[in-house]
């Protein structure tokens, strides 16, 4: 291809795109770091209004508790991505229950409500566990210190309180005041191996070689947003040169701009050529199509990295229950379902098991026939262990036993079997209407962190479309862009030889 020809695709690629390439910058320094960003939230008010809740979509019940205070006074716990909301077994009235915790909407992602034996509750937040002794508000519980995990869940069996984290399970007796962390033991014919798609997300984001790793990251995207913004300066300050000299009037500095960012847009764009690629690259392998050859395929640890743990579960642990029938625990995992006879043996696999997203279960709570109803953004399913049999809940047909995709016909985001001759499931986008939502909760904020997400991964413009058909064409714009300005250097140099 002639030279004049790549420095067309690369102006005006570079030009449509540059403003792409900025939000995919600043969102991603922005997910590089979600405990320092925590604390703030942006209004669902400003947003499009796909992002506001309506029907107790978008995760805003996850599952409700039915709880007794200490005066014997019935209530029910609705909680989920906005926090926890009280009300009775009608669902007449909804109260905020959310006094004590943090304000951060990052803070109010609860994944689980408790209650024990002695009327406290425990609720589960992805950053913390916090409880509430039935009067005042609720209380942060420090878990023993380690490897930073996120909490993922929390099930409470006759006195012992667990709580699991996507590493560890964190046990506690009565009145609850300490916890023990649990490392399970590896399941049988372990090999320390990872998900492909694991080790790729972990390179995009640098996590893989810890905090150094991620300013690395950070300062690739501080470089692509200089690349941009000498592009932009590159290509309209010649225009106002010319504006100003038609009017009669020196423009030596605009001049002078024009080289500098000449200057800096090429020796920033050779130098890194081999990053900003990488980065490109390893972005757009985290979205369909190619994510989910990636998502099936495992590949040994990388040595000397985080993934090179000594914990055969790291990241690993999503839901966590106990089987009376079947007299063991039921273990939830990114690699499938396990089963433990006690918490201190070995885990073994289970087989012909629901069909679960990538994205993890929603739902893990047994029906009325002692089915397990198991939802996540595959479908709901209803898994016999006796009969050794799983039906779609909806249409009754038997289930296939495979890994689910992302998204399947129906994302189920929740259930509740806790109001007055009311069972339902909830759908992710179009929510229920088992119950009305309070308008109150329809703008409730959004983090920034999640916000950043939205933004990063293009839904933040088109909605759900872009999970499948954003970040694989602007990562090919991106490769692309990047690509054709080393052309331009490449042949520029070998001209002048």
């Amino acid at each position: 291809m002639k030279r004049n020809t790549w420095r067309k695709h690369h102006k005006w690629l570079g030009i449509i795109f540059s403003f792409f390439m900025l939000m995919f910058c600043l969102s991603g320094i922005i997910l590089n770091h979600r405990q320092a960003v925590s604390h703030i939230n942006v209004s669902r008010a400003w947003l499009p209004e796909r992002y506001h809740y309506k029907g107790w979509n978008g995760g805003l019940l996850r599952g409700t508790v039915q709880c007794t205070d200490k005066d014997s006074v019935t209530s029910v716990l609705v909680y989920g991505t906005g926090g926890i909301w009280r009300t009775d077994g009608r669902a007449a009235s909804f109260v905020d229950f959310n006094k004590g915790l943090p304000g951060g909407a990052d803070y109010r992602q609860i994944r689980s409500v408790v209650q024990t034996a002695d009327k406290r509750l425990f609720a589960v937040s992805i950053l913390g566990l916090y409880r509430h002794d039935g009067t005042g508000d609720w209380q942060y519980v420090p878990l023993p210190k380690g490897e930073d995990e996120h909490l993922t869940d929390a099930v409470c069996r006759n006195d012992t309180l667990i709580v699991a984290g996507r590493s560890h399970l964190y046990l506690s007796e009565a009145p609850y005041t300490s916890f023990k962390r649990i490392r399970l033991r590896a399941p049988e014919n372990y090999r320390q191996k990872v998900a492909l798609f694991r080790t790729v997300w972990m390179l995009h984001s640098g996590e893989m070689f810890g905090t150094a790793g991620r300013l690395v990251v950070d300062m690739i995207a501080v470089v692509l947003i200089l690349l941009c913004l000498t592009g932009l300066l590159f290509w309209l300050l010649p225009k106002y040169t010319r504006s100003m000299r038609t009017k009669g009037c020196k423009a030596d500095k605009a001049l002078w701009l024009t080289r500098i960012s000449l200057l800096w847009h090429d020796r920033l764009g050779r130098t890194t050529i081999v990053l900003t690629l990488f980065i490109a690259l390893t972005g757009w392998c985290l979205r369909p199509p190619v994510m989910i050859p990636l998502a099936l395929n495992k590949v040994p640890a990388v040595p000397g990295t985080v993934l090179d743990s000594p914990n055969p579960w790291s990241d690993k642990l999503r839901m966590i229950r106990y089987d009376d029938d079947c007299g063991d625990w039921l273990l939830s995992t990114s690699e499938g379902f396990y089963s433990l006879a006690s918490l201190e043996s070995t885990p073994v696999r289970i087989g012909h098991t629901p069909p679960v997203s990538v994205m993890g279960l929603n739902v893990f709570q047994k029906n009325d026939a002692g089915q397990w109803l198991c939802g996540s953004f595959s479908g709901l399913f209803a898994w016999d262990r006796q009969k050794n049999t799983t039906t779609d809940y909806f249409t009754h047909k038997p289930a296939t036993d495979t890994v689910g995709p992302p998204f399947g016909k129906q994302a189920i985001s929740g259930y509740s079997h806790d109001f007055k001759g009311r069972t339902f499931a909830v759908e992710y986008y179009k929510g229920t209407h088992a119950i009305a939502q309070p308008a109150e909760l329809n703008t409730l904020p959004m983090s920034l962190w999640n916000f950043a997400l939205e933004v990063h991964s293009g839904r933040i413009y088109i909605g759900i479309a872009a999970t499948y058909v954003f970040v694989f064409f602007a990562g090919i714009c991106a490769l692309w862009c990047l690509w054709s300005g080393w052309k331009i250097r490449k042949q520029g140099v070998a001209g002048k030889r």
